[in-house]
């Protein structure tokens, strides 16, 4: 029998993601979003407490911009969409590796503007676990 996927990512899932990648600080920023960087420049922002519909927004490549945001539950980021941020707006439409996967190519596009010397000591790029079916 096949399970279902799946679906949307809390706040602690996220934390249990991405808490643990090389270099990456969590810090609370705006009063209750838990904000997520690497050498000091944040990746993804969600808020702690679950309000809003546990938003996730993050930074995408520049290519993507567009085509996601065309997508339902996907928005330009207030105030970050200048810089290729996306806000998900609906998590749960989305399945939780698909967010994931996000969270991590936008761990990896900060990471690559850091400084040649900073990302040859944080070491190699992390991976998804694959899901087991």
């Amino acid at each position: 029998m096949a399970r279902k996927p799946v679906r949307g990512l809390t706040a602690a899932q996220l934390q249990a993601l991405c808490g643990h990648w090389p270099g990456v600080t969590r810090d609370t920023k705006w009063g209750v979003d838990m904000v997520f960087s690497v050498g000091g420049k944040m990746f993804a922002v969600m808020p702690s407490d679950g309000s809003e519909g546990g938003r996730l927004s993050f930074k995408v490549d520049d290519d993507r911009f567009l085509a996601l945001t065309d997508q339902p539950g996907i928005i330009p980021a207030p105030y970050l969409a200048r810089a290729h941020w996306i806000s998900i707006t609906e998590p749960q439409r989305f399945a939780t590796a698909e967010l994931a996967a996000y969270i991590l190519d936008a761990y990896t596009l900060v990471r690559a503007k850091l400084t040649k010397k900073l990302q040859a000591e944080l070491g190699p790029l992390p991976t998804l676990k694959a899901e087991r079916a």
